[in-house]
């Protein structure tokens, strides 16, 4: 009994021993909540010694929180943010340059372009619209094939699409469309579109949620969510416009003041691993490592031919100017916040 109480002190001395070597560190993220569970538990099992307090909201509250913050930074890394993004906090000069082990196996879409990087990729999001078959047959709705499908009357009111202030989804939709059409077409859709819109949320999950559960008949989403409701049994069917996909990377950087730069490297070096490549495409089809992406059910065998040129620069140079405009148009359809 002795030794068991000895063998059981020791256990809890070495357990706050641990504790105590742990360092912590504060990551901003916008990844969807049911896989950070699973990024942090696997991240958890190879860095015991790093314990990381998850800040997680949508791209656009994530990216105005580290602007707002910029003076005073709360965060060490950001792991999960728009590209876009982390473009405007670079121009900013709020990340530090770190060239991770592995980076010359990244392909050069998904890392930022200077020697020593500002920021790496991890996979890319794109745009899908989710169609809820019983809800388009029940109103007599033609299932659309291009985005110019969702302009027809014949939509109207049955439409849902994310709010580009607040979510990164949303943002990509509007960025691709100006990028694909030119500007001034571009903005003439969306005028078209805006007709059709019943709503637009907060979230870029949250169209699909909608159409999955019949609360709307189509919801602008992204394919990530589409596929996963789909084989979840929703009745969905999810479409992947003709014209093209928007579509953003999932990037990775380290906020510039952090004072545990060993830890925050770590955690890069970490998300560019082969093995961080294949938990992310569980549900993303392209990821930033070539060779590593295997089909995943519900996507096109051809997603990457579907996505647009896109000039991550000019949307990041642009956003600013994209958003006040996109508001001062459409935001009165917008859901409370």
């Amino acid at each position: 009994m002795k030794h068991l109480k000895k063998a059981l002190a020791l256990t809890a001395l070495m357990a706050a021993v641990n504790a105590n070597a742990q360092t912590e560190l504060t990551v901003y993220t916008a990844v969807e909540a049911e896989d950070l569970k699973k990024y942090a538990a696997r991240f958890n099992e190879d860095h015991p010694d790093i314990k990381v307090n998850w800040v997680r909201d949508s791209t656009g509250v994530i990216t105005a929180r580290l602007l707002a913050e910029k003076d005073n930074p709360r965060a060490d890394v950001v792991w999960g943010l728009a590209g876009t993004s982390l473009l405007l906090l670079k121009n900013e000069g709020m990340l530090t340059p770190y060239a991770p082990k592995g980076l010359e196996k990244l392909s050069l879409k998904f890392r930022d372009r200077d020697e020593t990087p500002s920021w790496v990729g991890m996979d890319a999001w794109m745009a899908a619209v989710c169609v809820n078959t019983i809800e388009a047959e029940k109103n007599n709705l033609p299932m659309p094939t291009s985005w110019e499908d969702l302009t027809k009357p014949v939509y109207q009111g049955h439409v849902v699409m994310p709010n580009p202030n607040s979510s990164g989804t949303g943002f990509l939709d509007v960025s691709a469309w100006l990028q694909m059409m030119g500007e001034d077409k571009g903005w003439e859709f969306m005028d078209g579109l805006h007709q059709n819109i019943s709503r637009y949320t907060h979230s870029g999950s949250k169209p699909c949620k909608m159409a999955a559960s019949g609360e709307t008949t189509i919801g602008v989403s992204f394919a990530f969510r589409g596929a996963r409701l789909k084989e979840q049994g929703a009745p969905l069917e999810v479409v992947f416009p003709s014209e093209g996909l928007g579509w953003e990377v999932e990037a990775t950087a380290i906020v510039d003041g952090t004072d545990k730069m060993e830890a925050a490297q770590t955690l890069v070096d970490w998300s560019i691993t082969r093995q961080a490549m294949e938990m992310y495409n569980e549900g993303y089809a392209i990821v930033a490592m070539p060779g590593v992406a295997q089909p995943v059910k519900h996507f096109p065998a051809n997603a990457e031919e579907l996505i647009i040129d896109n000039d991550f620069g000019w949307a990041a140079s642009n956003r600013e100017a994209i958003l006040t405009e996109w508001a001062r148009r459409y935001d009165g359809k917008s859901e409370a916040k």
